[in-house]
Order: structure tokens, then C-alpha cells, then sequence
């Protein structure tokens, strides 16, 4: 089976559900090179990508090549995606593909996308039917086939047509069809609008006139992918778009989390506009000794009080509780304590409710909210396999008998995603998150120097300590410790660089 997937014009946000369904049950993945490569992460693990035609250090498959894999994929009885940007049956050679498909005998669905046309005409603000100044919509070609022995577009209909011409691969053949036009009537005066990158973070939008167009695109060299939208109702669109307007449009911006911890808040950055960059910095998985975890969870029961300092530990401990058989009938009446609103999070979704969560998201503020009755009371520390003692000395001055378990392992990435490096390298990053003092030590061993050339923000105090002990001063510091906190202390400090 083989399913013709339109992925969009690039924000993955914008593919159907039926796009994400298939994806998630495809063997191979055939991918253009301008689909966003965030979708393919949504694909399964095993699943084998080929990223076709314009990926860095490969050539240009043509089509025919394309189709043999296609169907030599599906023959081998595996489930086929063949990801498209924007819609499959606009200018993106479906005919071809599933003409192949069906000499093969090799059954195909067609999922439908959102085409740049449209996505342009929204990102960009403007209204490409209108009830004064369009009767319709035109999707053009810039580009035709080049064994066509003469052209079938009939500049004069385009030149009289009611409404809205949206030229797609019409960047370098602009001088020619604006031209033609022009010479079949239509006012080098009318409005048009050049949107490149339509729904990227990084999206450019030009104005101009359909006389000025060929001209504009050279002298500012813009390059593909960018559709072209000319007619009346582009001098209808907003200075800046409700796109543009976001408080972090075109900000590029490295989450530094652990993988499994970095979705939340990405995508909270892209929301506002940022272009994201993963380079997890540590890395999260079960403890040297399980067996440890084990006996510790035995006695848990007998505890007065569970303390966690990270969603992390919630996760590793309680899990670890459900895999041997027991569950939270295990936890009795011992009381539960976090560090923060995060981790009291992570418990809620296990549907427990911390018991105690301080004012100030950090371990000297636990401590000292547990110390006023810890005297003789028995705490268990969930921890991880590193980190500051301050929690269990304090809490052991104030008469407690305290017993810690790692109940996960935390170590260093060592090798930088090569993307970031290169964004990194070239002054492409705006901004690096970093949110724990393991992040910080972690990013300085990753990438020594090359730090002071971009703004670093910080969660909290602690880490922002733990940064200026390697020379480096922070840029933002969030005044709540938490993931709102930080991505607030971002948008504060680049406010006014916006303004």
C-alpha cells in the first residue's frame, strides 16, 4: 500500500490527521526535501526515511527513480508514505507517481495538503477571495516542463481573470510572466506580494507590483521555495500579519532538555514564533542499580515523607513501581513532596497530589519548608545519579533520617547534533535555553566558546550561578523557576529588540 501524503507548506502543524496516522503506520518513508524533517518524527522508529531530491550531499532523483522505489518498496509487502510538500495533486507530479503505482498494480490513497497558495494567502494576512476585488483564484505555474514545445498558459485570460493569480515556481522566471502580462493588458500597478518560506518561522513576505516583481526578486535574490501572489486584494493584507506579529518571529532558539522533556516546551517557543533547535545537552535513563530502586520502593511504605526534585524521578520511580507489580496502594499514607509545579505535574498525571510544593522552586526552599517537622521523621529522596546535596544534608540537620535512591541516570551528551553545530558556527542561533546546572556544565563542554556569541537563558538563579562560573553571563533569568518562567524572561528581553 502506498499513500500519496501532503505534508504541508512547512509548519507540521499544518498536516492532516490522516497524514499523522499514516505516517505512524509506514514502513518506508519517502520524504521531498522541503518537508519539514519534524514530521518525520512522527513516523516509527523503524520506519526507513529516504529523504529525496536537494538534501545536503545528495543529487537529484529524478522522477522515474522515485516511482521504481516507490513500488519496489510496496512489492516487498511493506506500507509506503510518500511525504510531499503541500498538496500531492498540486504541481508536486502525482499524475506521474500515480499512473506507476497503477501500471504496478499496487494499491494508493491520495491525503490531501494544505497547498502554499492557501497557506500564504493566511500566514501573509491576505484575503485572496473577496466579495469587491475577487471573483477567483488562479494557481499558476512559473515553471513549465521543458520538452513542452510551447507554452499553454494564455497570458490574455490570465490578464482579464477575476481575481487572484498565485504563481507557484515562479521565482526565476519572474521577469517573463510578469512581462507577459503586462503586454496583455494587466497594470504593472496591481499589487503583489512575494512569500517565501510560507509557514516557517522563518518566513519572508515582500511587497511589490506585478511591473516590479522580476526586478525586486533579483536585486534581493530570493530563492525558492516562494509562491507569488499578485491582484487587488494584496494591498489588503496588514503591514505585519498575525504570523509576523508573534513576540518571537524569527527568533532561532536551542532547547537543551533531555528528548523525552523537550516537546513541552518547543513547542510553547514555537507558538510564539521561534524556530527550534534540539540539542538535548544530557541524557536520561534508568539507574546503574535497579536493584536499589527495588528495595527502596519495599520500604517505602514505611517513610513519612517521598521527596522528589525532579518530574524525572516521578517518572522513573513510579514506573519502576508499576513494572514489578505493586502500585500506589504501595505509598500508604506516606506524604509527597516537589520541587516545583513541573514535578508536581509529573505526580498529578500518576493521580497523586504533592503534599508540599514550596514558594521557590528549589532545593534550599524545600528543605527548608520540610525541616520545621522533619525531627525524627523518615524521608526518601528520589534522585538522580548527580547533583547538589544541599536537600539531604538539611533536612539530616534538622534531625531527619534520610535515605536517598537514584532512581535515574543522568549523563552528558558528547557529540553536538551536527545542524546546531553549523547554525551555531555560522552566528544562526539566537538564543540557548538552559534549565538545570547539569544543562549548563553539559553546553560548555559541547561547545566552549562558541556560548558567548549567543544570549543564554536560564531557569533560575542556581543555574544562572553555575553558568557565570564558566565566564558566562546570561541574558535572561527567569523570575519564576519554571518552563513559563524562562520562555516569559525570553520574550521580555527580546521585546524590546522587536520594538
Amino acid at each position: 500500500m502506498v499513500y500519496l501524503v501532503g505534508a504541508g507548506p512547512g509548519d507540521p502543524g499544518l498536516i492532516t490527521v490522516r497524514g499523522v496516522a499514516c505516517l505512524r503506520r509506514a514502513d518506508v518513508v519517502l520524504s521531498d526535501y522541503l518537508v519539514n524533517p519534524e514530521l518525520l518524527t512522527l513516523a516509527h522508529p523503524d520506519a526507513e526515511v529516504i529523504a529525496l531530491g536537494g538534501h545536503r550531499s545528495r543529487r537529484m532523483e529524478t522522477q522515474e527513480e522515485i516511482n521504481a522505489q516507490m513500488v519496489a518498496a510496496a512489492r516487498q509487502g511493506k506500507t509506503v508514505v510518500r511525504l510531499k510538500g503541500g498538496d500531492p495533486h498540486v504541481f508536486g507530479h502525482s499524475a506521474e507517481e500515480t499512473t506507476a503505482l497503477e501500471a504496478a498494480g499496487i494499491a494508493y490513497e491520495t491525503v490531501p495538503g494544505v497547498t502554499a497558495a492557501l497557506a500564504a494567502a493566511a500566514y501573509a494576512a491576505i484575503p485572496i477571495t473577496h466579495g469587491r476585488h475577487s471573483s477567483a483564484v488562479a494557481l499558476v505555474t512559473g515553471q513549465e516542463r521543458s520538452d513542452k514545445t510551447e507554452s499553454r498558459l494564455d497570458y490574455g485570460a490570465l490578464a482579464e481573470f477575476p481575481g487572484t493569480l498565485i504563481f507557484y515556481m515562479g521565482v526565476t522566471s519572474a521577469t517573463e510572466w510578469s512581462a507577459a502580462l503586462i503586454r496583455r493588458g494587466k497594470r504593472p500597478e496591481t499589487p503583489a506580494m512575494i512569500v517565501r518560506r510560507c509557514s516557517w518561522a522563518d518566513q519572508e513576505t515582500i511587497r511589490c507590483t506585478l511591473g516590479t516583481v522580476g526586478d525586486v526578486i533579483a536585486r534581493r535574490r530570493v530563492r525558492p521555495p516562494a509562491v507569488v501572489l499578485v491582484g487587488e486584494v494584496v494591498g489588503l493584507a496588514p503591514e505585519t500579519s498575525w504570523f509576523t506579529a508573534r513576540p518571537l518571529f524569527g527568533c532561532r532558539i536551542v532547547v537543551t532538555r533531555p528528548r523525552e522533556q523537550a516537546n513541552d516546551l518547543a513547542e510553547r517557543l514555537r507558538e510564539l514564533g521561534a524556530l527550534v533547535l534540539m540539542q538535548p545537552a544530557i541524557e536520561i535513563s534508568p539507574p546503574c542499580d535497579e536493584q536499589a530502586v527495588d528495595e527502596a520502593l519495599e520500604r517505602v511504605g514505611d517513610c513519612d515523607w517521598l521527596v522528589f526534585s525532579s518530574a524525572n524521578g516521578v517518572r522513573h520511580l513510579l514506573d519502576r513501581l508499576w513494572s514489578r507489580g505493586g502500585d500506589l496502594r504501595r505509598l500508604g499514607a506516606v506524604k509527597l513532596a516537589a520541587i516545583g509545579p513541573g514535578t508536581a505535574d509529573a505526580l498529578a498525571r500518576y493521580h497523586l497530589r504533592a503534599d508540599l510544593v514550596p514558594d521557590e522552586f528549589r532545593a534550599e526552599s524545600l528543605a527548608e519548608s520540610l525541616a520545621g517537622g522533619a525531627a525524627g521523621r523518615r524521608f526518601l529522596l528520589a534522585r538522580a545519579s548527580r547533583g547538589r546535596e544541599v536537600l539531604a544534608e538539611q533536612l539530616a540537620a534538622a534531625g531527619a533520617r534520610v535515605e536517598q535512591v537514584v532512581v535515574y541516570q543522568s549523563s552528558d551528551v558528547v557529540t553536538p547534533d551536527p545542524a546546531v553545530a553549523e547554525a551555531l558556527a555560522a552566528g544562526q542561533v539566537d538564543w540557548i535555553t538552559v534549565t538545570s546546572s547539569a544543562i549548563a556544565r553539559a553546553l560548555v563542554n559541547l561547545f566552549g566558546d562558541q556560548l558567548r556569541r549567543v544570549k543564554l537563558a536560564s531557569l533560575s538563579p542556581i543555574t544562572s550561578a553555575t553558568l557565570r562560573e564558566s565566564g558566562l553571563e546570561p541574558a535572561a533569568e527567569a523570575t519564576q523557576y519554571t518552563i513559563a518562567g524562562l520562555i516569559e524572561a525570553i520574550v521580555e528581553s527580546q521585546t524590546p529588540a522587536r520594538r
